[in-house]
């Protein structure tokens, strides 16, 4: 039997708990009986909550989890002979058990990144590919915001990444399974990482942002697309994803305690804090990530080297092997990939919702004495 660490993990945000406003909207849902699939007071303030957020023509669709609203977007939006140009180190590449593939019939067209994120470059060099019949067709572009290396894809970025995609006829999709920790690095707003942006369907994340389980596609307003393209995938993606929602096993039957966990996290107008529950929690853990980076830093270069940036609630690093080994026995995390060299490890360090000032500085003090 191994000794219980004594700090909570920093292993992924996945595994800090539900937050208590979240879990509060959840008991409220509770309350007596309601038609079920969706046609339930709850998911139409829901509907009602996305409008207002994102834009008059959004839609939003509950689903379980957030491979299911990867899954469900992504096959909305590509023909059946349709790719789907991502990053390599994108969680619907690296992280679904080929479910875009099995379940969507999907081809993935991944393009090697230094720091998780495409560029223009990389989305033209599939133009070749689009009248090709031997070769699946580039159909879609899905970005992940914020990225699975912690980088964030800024405005000017995302606005050229969408002018190219729809320049080939190309639909574009966000996994935002941290889109929360994205707007809360940029200072903007959701619809600003969105819709202004010429995104046309997310992957709206809750679970790692204080949800206790289920996410949302979301599909945005054809009267808000930047071109006639966009305006066209949106479209077909809203009239689709109901269907398809149902067909991959991603209807809840109870809809409602889905909705209820996106109301909290966007916040109704007219609650008594008016700062919005997703926003706070990104901060939050964007701004724990941060300290500890800097904690990291002040044990010297020499024996733990950060190597990503810190742009949301994520920290590599790489350390001696054996000091990770015995750092893990206090608090634990993932290793990511081999370090420098044979007896050095890069990891990755996730911060939470919950993760408090004195978890990291006692983690950082932990790191010191497995290095020493």
């Amino acid at each position: 039997m191994t000794e219980p660490r004594t700090l909570p993990p920093f292993a992924s945000d996945n595994y800090a708990p539900a937050h208590p406003d979240v879990l509060a909207a959840v008991a409220a849902a509770n309350d007596g009986y309601a038609v079920a699939y969706g046609d339930d007071p709850w998911t139409a303030r829901l509907d009602a909550r996305v409008r207002e957020v994102f834009g008059a023509g959004a839609l939003a669709f509950p689903v379980l989890n957030g491979t299911g609203a990867n899954v469900v977007s992504l096959t909305a939006l590509s023909p059946r002979w349709g790719g789907v140009v991502v990053s390599d180190v994108a969680h619907v590449n690296t992280d679904e058990n080929g479910a875009p593939e099995r379940v969507g019939g999907l081809k993935l067209l991944a393009c090697p990144s230094a720091d998780g994120r495409i560029t223009p470059e990389d989305v033209l060099r599939w133009a070749g590919q689009r009248d090709d019949v031997h070769r699946a067709h580039p159909a879609v572009l899905s970005l992940t915001q914020s990225t699975e290396l912690g980088t964030v894809y800024p405005l000017e970025e995302l606005r050229a990444l969408a002018h190219v995609a729809h320049g080939l006829g190309m639909a574009v999709h966000v996994d935002g399974s941290r889109l929360a920790n994205a707007a809360a690095t940029l200072g903007c707003s959701l619809r600003a990482l969105t819709t202004d942006a010429g995104v046309d369907v997310v992957s709206l994340g809750a679970a790692k942002n204080g949800g206790m389980l289920g996410e949302a596609v979301l599909v945005l307003g054809p009267d808000d697309a930047p071109d006639a393209a966009s305006a066209r995938a949106r479209e077909s993606a809203q009239a689709a994803v109901p269907f398809l929602r149902k067909a991959t096993m991603q209807l809840a039957s109870k809809t409602r305690f889905v909705s209820a966990q996106l109301l909290a996290l966007l916040r109704e107008p007219g609650t008594a804090d008016d700062e919005p529950l997703w926003h706070r929690n990104a901060a939050h853990a964007n701004a724990m990530a941060a300290r500890l980076r800097a904690g990291l830093e002040g044990l010297g270069g020499d024996v733990v080297r950060v190597t990503r940036p810190t742009e949301a609630n994520a920290v590599f690093a790489t350390l001696p092997r054996a000091a990770a080994d015995r750092l893990r026995a206090v608090a634990r995390f993932y290793d990511w990939a081999d370090g420098e060299a044979p007896d050095r490890v890069e990891v990755r360090l996730m911060c939470a919702w919950d993760t408090a000032p004195e978890t990291v500085d006692a983690f950082v003090a932990a790191a010191a004495d497995a290095l020493a």
